[in-house]
């Protein structure tokens, strides 16, 4: 199977045959804006949902929940998990764009299963400063999913809290896994 991941090897800041690798998404921007035309859309999801999910680039949301464009908000970060960030775009999704459901969607062989709060503390050596966020590291994937279950459905900015679910992706079978929010 070829992916576009298999194409640039090698450094951090690689370069393909022609340039950085930004240079090649500026290439296919103005391929892509070349054929570009308005869905006539506004930033109104028109499945109402948002989806929160882990920034992991083994995971394609779109085909593996079956949406097209504009169907849903899509909110990353790594882990998928609900920080304050998270609640403020879900917030703007909510009251300002009309969503009414949350789909949370962490995944196995997550990185953030494999450090822990102390890559804080190594940032804080090497920079002299120390971060002003959370790791939000973790151990058990399903008690996480569960933990961003419960922290957007005790937010007191979200209007609609009674249609939040959460799933485990496994990144080998492509499959869903929804976990009890009990």
């Amino acid at each position: 199977m070829t992916t576009s991941a298999s194409v640039p090897t090698g450094p951090q800041n690689a370069t393909t045959g022609h340039g950085t690798v930004t240079d090649r998404l500026v290439d296919a921007n103005q391929q892509y804006a070349a054929a570009f035309t308005d869905p006539g859309m506004d930033a109104r999801p028109v499945l109402n949902v948002a989806v929160v999910a882990c920034m992991d680039a083994r995971l394609d949301l779109h085909a593996a929940l079956g949406l097209s464009l504009g169907d849903c908000h899509t909110i990353r970060n790594a882990g998928g998990v609900v920080t304050d960030d998270v609640i403020r775009s879900l917030t703007i999704s909510q009251r300002a764009l009309g969503t009414r459901s949350v789909v949370l969607i962490h995944h196995t062989g997550c990185g953030l299963e494999s450090i822990t709060e102390e890559f804080r503390h190594d940032l804080e050596m090497e920079v002299g400063q120390r971060p002003g966020w959370a790791v939000e590291a973790f151990r058990d994937v399903d008690q996480d999913v569960r933990q961003s279950m419960q922290r957007v459905r005790t937010s007191p900015f979200l209007l609609h809290t009674d249609d939040v679910r959460g799933f485990v992706f496994d990144v080998k079978t492509g499959r869903l896994r929804e976990i009890d929010p009990a």
